[in-house]
């Protein structure tokens, strides 16, 4: 792989000299091991200094070429974990140095034929997780890999290849927990929760989900009660499971048809902000016929759906001549208990609960409106205030205790799309546009730009930190940002 590192020398030596004293421990100890960090919070409790202003050329420590990929980049122990197509049909794993960028070792994998997938989406999207001695990572074709710090396979769990009915592909990262590596695959076709033993991949339970739809949601931990429990945002429903066995706890039915954003937990409530298309009338019918529908005759032929769910098209047919029309879209496809549609919503959710909690750990909900505070950007709780962005550059703050605004739809004076999630250090926010430029606002009640910063190409992954670094993947290229 061709490197270019920037940097001092003389702090990088003497950086190294310390880590072989420590025994190749690193000098400062903050991890990020996983999407989104600590818990996906997107929140560092670093006290040490973080940049305001830099670019592709500012403040860089280090920089590396990478090839096609969305996923972070993940930190733990002093080494940077992140994936990429090395080639069209070949998946890596790459191992870096974090203070110097050298590569330590990769790992790849023949994928063999790939799925479909819709732009922005990569074939390698799914973030790795990493518990400090081993690394994990997911793709659609090969399922589950577990690594130990070196790189070599401990073990290969392959699951079914996830299927959409608009072909979005996969984008989901695990999670560990103990001795667990978590995963959840809602998709289309046959959505479930995965609980695998992290030392040898083999199943230590499975929950079917059988009515949710495609979801992006990220499994998120709460505890409350004394009691941890495995959160998982959904079609419909957010749903807390016991993490040793899988088995669900309790249910919020308040969420909506499509889940694109990964809730964050801060003490014991649980936050989300969710964008769907259309309102709440706007069922699943009305998105298949819009982008299946190929000649618009107002129904659904099985040349129109994925070979794949040809059961499914045959439950829905109920009058048998041969297509999908009105309800028998929703019969087919979407579950009878879960006839969820569109809208907005921005909610705070008190873990803890048992069985149904929907009238009882709803803490507070802001009133759906046609101009939605976020859409894919998962939300940011930081000093008890829950931050939003979305499409256009247009943010929100809102009291994570009450739901009552500091700012509502202001912009950042960046236009644009928003896939990566904002992240919060050093009494700082960074929020990525697409468009490769990353907006540094104060965090406090009111809206205040400190910098706008040029990464100088497309950014839809979701930057770390970690030891008073930013580390920002763009479409090209991984680079490490300091003072």
């Amino acid at each position: 792989m061709k490197q270019k590192i920037r940097g001092s020398l003389v702090f990088h030596g003497l950086l190294m000299f310390t880590c072989s004293i420590l025994g190749n421990s690193p000098l400062f100890s903050e991890d990020w091991p996983q999407f989104r960090g600590p818990n996906c919070s997107g929140v560092s409790s670093s006290k040490l200094p973080l940049p305001v202003e830099f670019s592709h050329e500012k403040n860089v420590r280090w920089s590396v070429k990478l090839g096609d990929g969305i996923s972070s980049p993940v930190v733990a122990n002093g080494r940077l974990f992140i994936t990429a197509m090395a080639e069209s049909n070949r998946f890596s794993m790459y191992c870096f140095d974090a203070a110097s960028g050298q590569l330590i070792w990769e790992q790849s994998f023949d994928t063999g034929p790939l799925p479909t997938i819709t732009p922005p989406n990569s074939a390698a999207s799914s973030t790795p997780v990493t518990d400090g001695e081993h690394v994990f990572t997911y793709f659609s074709t090969l399922g589950l890999i577990g690594m130990d710090w070196d790189g070599r396979v401990l073990w290969k769990h392959k699951l079914p290849i996830p299927q959409y009915l608009l072909d979005w592909g996969a984008a989901v990262s695990p999670i560990v927990y103990k001795d667990l590596v978590i995963f959840n695959q809602d998709d289309d076709l046959n959505p479930f929760l995965l609980g695998l033993d992290k030392f040898t991949g083999k199943v230590r339970w499975k929950t079917e989900r059988e009515d949710m739809l495609a979801g992006y949601a990220v499994p998120v931990l709460c505890t409350a009660n004394g009691r941890t429990d495995v959160v998982i945002a959904g079609s419909g429903k957010l749903k807390g499971y016991n993490p040793e066995t899988g088995e669900e706890q309790w249910t919020c039915n308040t969420l909506l048809r499509t889940i694109m954003t990964t809730p964050v937990v801060h003490n014991d409530t649980i936050y989300i902000t969710v964008q769907s298309y259309g309102d709440t009338d706007r069922v699943l019918k009305y998105a298949l016929l819009q982008w299946k529908d190929t000649n618009q005759d107002g129904k659904l032929d099985p040349s129109e759906v994925p070979d794949s769910f040809g059961t499914k098209f045959k439950r829905g047919d109920l009058d048998q001549d041969g297509f999908l029309v009105d309800d028998e879209i929703d019969a087919a496809f979407q579950s009878p208990d879960n006839m969820v549609g569109g809208g907005n919503v921005v909610q705070a959710v008190r873990g803890g609960g048992s069985g149904d909690v929907t009238d009882t750990h709803l803490l507070w909900q802001r009133p759906a409106t046609t101009r939605a505070p976020s859409n894919l950007s998962s939300p940011l709780v930081v000093h008890e205030r829950l931050f939003v962005v979305k499409k256009g550059g247009i943010s929100s703050s809102f009291n994570a205790n009450t739901g009552e605004q500091h700012w509502y739809l202001k912009r950042i004076r960046n236009l644009g799309e928003y896939y990566a999630s904002p992240v919060a250090g050093d009494g700082k926010i960074y929020v990525t546009g697409e468009n490769g430029f990353v907006m540094v606002l104060a965090d406090e009640p009111n809206l205040r730009i400190l910098a706008k910063n040029d990464m100088g190409d497309t950014c839809i992954a979701t930057p770390a930190i970690a030891d008073g670094r930013l580390f920002f993947r763009t479409k090209t290229a991984l680079l490490c940002i300091s003072e």
